[in-house]
């Protein structure tokens, strides 16, 4: 599972050094980064990826929000390989999506984890960290602990 939060250095060659904890779990197939959804990349296992390409894929292909979705997920998706020193490479074209340069946050979340750069990061924490607001967003989730 990936967990936690890790801030990295992307150097201006793209390469961003993965945490160990998260290496691990990418060590087996790759891995691949895509656009997220708030100024953010995913990074996703190979299986993962695979789980959303077959939902994405059943959907109706003349249904417009169903296209935007497939372009904004499989057109800007890349393969990427953990290095010999732990290192990822990530395009220019998604760096200047997420607008990574310099300082970046790596945050987990469960089945993957997020890149983002550190400034827009945190502003995602003052959202995070809004107990009033949290406590009107999340009333109707059943977040009780299993047994």
């Amino acid at each position: 599972m990936f967990l936690g939060q890790y801030q990295h250095t992307i150097d201006t060659k793209g390469r961003l050094t993965i945490p160990a904890r998260f290496r691990d779990i990418l060590a087996e197939d790759g891995a691949i980064v895509t656009q997220g959804f708030d100024r953010n990349l995913m990074a996703l296992t190979t299986s993962s990826f695979k789980s959303i390409y077959d939902r994405v894929n059943r959907m109706n292909m003349t249904d417009p929000s169903a296209r935007l979705l497939k372009r904004l997920i499989f057109s800007t998706a890349n393969k990427v390989e953990v290095d010999k020193v732990g290192r990822i490479l990530i395009p220019q074209y998604l760096r200047d999506v997420a607008n990574l340069d310099g300082d970046v946050m790596l945050v987990g979340l469960g089945n993957y984890f997020e890149i983002w750069s550190s400034k827009l990061w945190d502003e995602q924490l003052t959202q995070i960290q809004d107990a009033e607001a949290n406590a009107q967003r999340f009333i109707a989730l059943d977040l009780s602990p299993g047994d």
